[in-house]
């Protein structure tokens, strides 16, 4: 797979990756959803590759 994600897309999945999974752990509950979505933000940041963007043909990442 190539990298479709922008590297501001990257920083504000890393960020929001990080909260979602703090919320999960200081709420935990039914907030664990929302830890999952955290470590799915997570790693797809790390990859630099959206499965969701490949599935609907968006990229972030301009071609060069």
């Amino acid at each position: 797979m190539s990298k479709n994600m922008a590297s501001w897309d990257r920083a504000i999945r890393i960020v929001l990756g990080i909260i979602f999974l703090a919320l999960a752990i200081v709420k935990g509950g039914s907030w664990i959803i929302l830890g999952i979505v955290g470590i799915v933000f997570l790693i797809t940041s790390a990859i630099g590759v959206c499965p969701l963007y490949s599935l609907l043909g968006f990229k972030t990442l301009k071609e060069e």
